[in-house]
């Protein structure tokens, strides 16, 4: 349980066809992903890609050289519906408006900093209850949901929406379920991906939302399942026997490991995944000689403040360089991102340069992202943190870390006026 609340969710992928918008749902079942791919020193932007990772085969890769077409990238608006379902066992305690403003404009605001204003997440809800044909027991909602149930869902809430619901209009859809009503599980909050799009107002939904949140609900919840939408992978590590920690991968430092975070801010990579970054603010580090580059905060864009060497807020920054990599083997590779309080991380317990490894043919929820620990032997913001190991991971001004394994050592030198760090990498240390 993370901050006294839920696990995450892992996303769920399902089997959907319908006939017509009000045909019956014929099959749904999971689908498994099987990944298929297992001098001096220069620092170059990714027009040649020497540090890119292939994209694989497993569900939510993390390679970058090509985007996903079976994916909406997060550029630019786009339009999301909220359909709001009650069920005749129950008569709604909150209403359509409620709900949304458990999520918006918090989510929209979330992904309008995380992009540095390049994509906006623009809000449609319904305002009025769709009732559901059966009752909420019936549909036996719950974390690990029969493909046979989701789908009876599935197909009942598409036949009650499409009267009233036109879903040319929109690339997200969210069907939000009454919160009281006595069959609704929370944990099965999921993203359904439906391997047969459903065909519907002239237009294929490929992959819904379904929202069984508590009113309030988990903090970023819907935010975290807007992600996978956009192809990015569960980066918690879920306990076979669902005890012990699920945050052990990548503690506090992004949003798909776990909404509850200090500073869920999206790593670089992934913002270079998605294209909020532009290729000169990604630098790929080669060759064995020590390499000298200044690194911007993750965090700093149009009109966010970062803190300059005098303690004072200071404006600027925003299109110098993001993320610098190390590539370590065929599919994986070290990041390296400036991270501090500001933005969506306003509330991070340590700010430094934090380290992670990425595993291009990992499966989501396998450990594609793993932070990496500067700090081994201590913890901080035990408190508040979902993982107080990781809390303290970035390597911080005036120290310096070689990564265990790898021979990769980071060096952070100094800060300049603007509030950019300088920071030396040098590959193929020994020892």
């Amino acid at each position: 349980m993370e901050c006294g609340s839920r696990e995450p969710r892992p996303e769920v992928k399902s089997v959907l066809k319908l006939r017509s918008t009000a045909a019956v749902c014929t099959t749904l079942s999971a689908l498994a992903a099987t990944s298929i791919f297992s001098g001096p020193a220069v620092a170059e932007p990714f027009s040649t890609a020497p540090c890119a990772l292939h994209r694989t085969d497993a569900h939510h890769s993390e390679g970058v050289d090509t985007w996903n077409p079976d994916y909406t990238r997060p550029t630019g608006t786009l339009d999301a519906v909220l359909v709001f379902l009650s069920f005749p066992d129950a008569t709604p305690r909150t209403s359509p408006a409620q709900l949304t403003a458990d999520h918006f404009p918090l989510t929209s605001r979330y992904y309008e900093q995380a992009s540095y204003g390049r994509f906006t997440l623009r809000p449609h809800p319904l305002n009025h209850w769709l009732r559901m044909p059966k009752s909420s027991a019936a549909y036996a909602m719950k974390r690990d949901w029969s493909a046979e149930d989701r789908g009876t869902y599935l197909r009942d809430a598409f036949a009650v929406a499409d009267p009233e619901v036109d879903f040319s209009r929109y690339q997200v859809v969210y069907f939000v379920a009454d919160p009281d009503a006595p069959g609704v599980d929370s944990d099965a909050t999921k993203v359904v991906n439906l391997d047969t799009p459903v065909h519907v107002d002239g237009t294929d939904v490929q992959r819904v939302v379904t929202v069984f949140e508590k009113h309030p609900p988990d903090r970023l919840v819907l935010a975290h399942e807007t992600g996978h939408v956009f192809d990015l992978p569960d980066l918690y590590h879920r306990p076979v026997d669902g005890k012990g920690d699920w945050d052990t991968y990548v503690g506090d430092w992004d949003l798909m490991g776990s909404q509850f975070g200090l500073a869920p801010d999206m790593f670089a990579w992934h913002k270079w995944k998605l294209g909020w970054l532009d290729p000169r603010q990604v630098v790929c580090v080669r060759g064995t000689r020590g390499t000298r580059l200044t690194l911007e905060p993750l965090e700093a864009g149009p009109g966010v403040p970062v803190q300059g060497t005098a303690g004072a807020p200071a404006f600027g920054l925003g299109h110098g360089v993001k993320l610098a990599i190390v590539r370590t083997g065929p599919d994986s590779a070290l990041a390296f991102e400036l991270r501090g309080a500001a933005g969506n991380d306003a509330a991070a317990c340590r700010g430094g340069v934090l380290v992670y490894r990425i595993k291009g043919a990992a499966e989501s929820g396998g450990g594609p992202v793993e932070v990496v620990d500067a700090h081994p032997n201590t913890e901080a913001c035990w408190e508040n943190s979902v993982y107080p190991p990781l809390a303290d991971a970035p390597v911080a001004l005036g120290e310096s870390f070689t990564v265990p394994g790898e021979g990769v050592k980071v060096e952070v030198e100094g800060r300049t006026a603007s509030g950019a760090w300088t920071v030396k990498i040098t590959p193929g240390v020994q020892g």
